[in-house]
């Protein structure tokens, strides 16, 4: 997808909630538009605060659907009262709006196209590496696109990595359709070189995060890349290797360049180089070949590598891609299987947060929260809040070192110490 249309009601919370789900859309490539005609979907971030209002969501989820192919529902109404757009009759995804990226990505690769450039939105800069892919995958639609993957000069990129830094960005967001594969297209994989310059080459405080890089992109290079984040302090030690399936048959089936065996290396070489680092990784429940055993499969991976941000995408056909000719599963078992991988990872993630609790950490203050509350992500991304921000003098921009107190499941409570 590349366009959509959101629409916020109720307080300043959902209005925060928007702005970030908007932030991480415009960071995979996407772009609002006015018009529903022009959205490929729509995102209703609701509200629940007297029947009225609850009446007034309903029928404006209503009108949403006849107007777009695909409409999301998120906010405090999708969450306490899911149920009443079912009943009446509105066939929308029912999510917390921290999933609503994932679910507009559908387990694709960020769509960046030909005209992207740096974004800087506020403290955050959002740096498109390259344009484009290495792969074929087969529920893509994402490479029509962007097509095969076009690499800058390191140079280029290095240079705008500092404007982003000159300009008042504290966190560089490195992104791309598969950031493991920039300069694969000039005969050499480039990404080591671009963070190793980056770090080194531009003056100042600043953290990067690596998005979106395929196992297949960064195996070959896993242990040089591994050896990178262990001498920089610059980059959070974090990477986003999207395994999709724990089958390798349902991989194939995919077109993804991997085998399970591979994306096991790349967690290894980071296992053994840091002692302290974030996995990410998606999987896609419900494809069209995926077996009851394909999904245990995926499971057992799940459990064995034990990611601390996981991505769960029910597969959705994308029209014009091979896997829509393909003959789906049902939707109920796919949203059993999108349950029983999500309850799992709630658990996984919480045991990560909680292994925190009693830690002290080095924190970026990145964004401004919910009420008088800071978002502050430490040395291995992961996000801690601080409350009463104000009257510790915290602001995003900031660096500053505090003690986790306690976790709510994707995410820490600390002090400043």
């Amino acid at each position: 997808m590349a366009t959509y249309h959101i629409e916020t009601y109720g307080c300043t919370s959902n209005q925060g909630e928007s702005r970030q789900i908007e932030q991480a859309l415009r960071e995979g490539g996407h772009y609002p538009v006015d018009s529903l005609d022009d959205a490929d979907v729509a995102i209703l971030n609701s509200c629940t605060v007297v029947e009225k209002t609850e009446r007034n969501m309903v029928r404006r989820a209503q009108e949403l659907q006849e107007e777009t192919a695909d409409l999301i529902v998120t906010g405090c109404m999708a969450l306490a009262q899911g149920e009443e757009f079912a009943e009446a009759g509105i066939d929308a995804q029912i999510l917390h709006w921290d999933e609503v990226p994932d679910a507009v990505l559908n387990g694709e690769c960020p769509t960046v196209t030909p005209d992207t450039e740096p974004v800087l939105d506020d403290k955050i800069g959002i740096l498109p590496i390259a344009r484009g892919c290495m792969s074929n995958c087969s529920y893509c639609i994402t490479k029509f696109a962007t097509g095969r993957v076009d690499s800058p000069p390191v140079e280029e990129n290095v240079e705008k990595a500092r404007a982003l830094v000159h300009a008042g960005a504290k966190e560089i967001r490195i992104t791309g359709q598969d950031t493991g594969v920039y300069g694969w297209d000039n005969g050499d994989r480039k990404l080591p070189e671009l963070l190793d310059r980056i770090c080194t080459e531009i003056d100042g405080e600043f953290r990067v995060r690596v998005g979106m890089a395929n196992p297949g992109g960064i195996h070959g290079i896993h242990d040089e890349l591994a050896d990178v984040f262990a001498r920089h302090d610059k980059l959070y030690n974090f990477i986003h290797a999207p395994v999709q399936s724990g089958s390798d048959e349902v991989l194939e089936s995919m077109r993804r360049q991997h085998r399970v065996d591979k994306f096991r290396e790349v967690v290894a070489a980071f296992d053994d180089t840091l002692d302290y680092w974030t996995l990410s990784t998606d999987f896609i429940v419900g494809y069209p070949t995926e077996t009851d055993a394909d999904h245990q499969q995926s499971m057992e991976l799940l459990r064995e590598v034990r990611p601390e941000k996981i991505n769960v995408t029910r597969f959705s056909k994308r029209p014009g891609t091979d896997a829509a000719e393909m003959k789906g599963l049902g939707g109920t078992l796919k949203k059993e299987r999108s349950k029983e991988m999500s309850s799992a990872k709630m658990e996984i993630v919480a045991e990560a947060y909680e292994e925190m609790i009693g830690t002290t950490q080095e924190v970026l203050v990145v964004q401004e929260g919910t009420g008088d509350s800071v978002k502050c992500r430490d040395g291995a991304y992961r996000q801690i809040i601080v409350q009463n921000a104000s009257d510790h003098g915290l602001e995003p921009g900031q660096f500053a070192t505090v003690e986790v107190t306690s976790h709510q499941t994707v995410y820490a409570f600390g002090i400043p110490v």
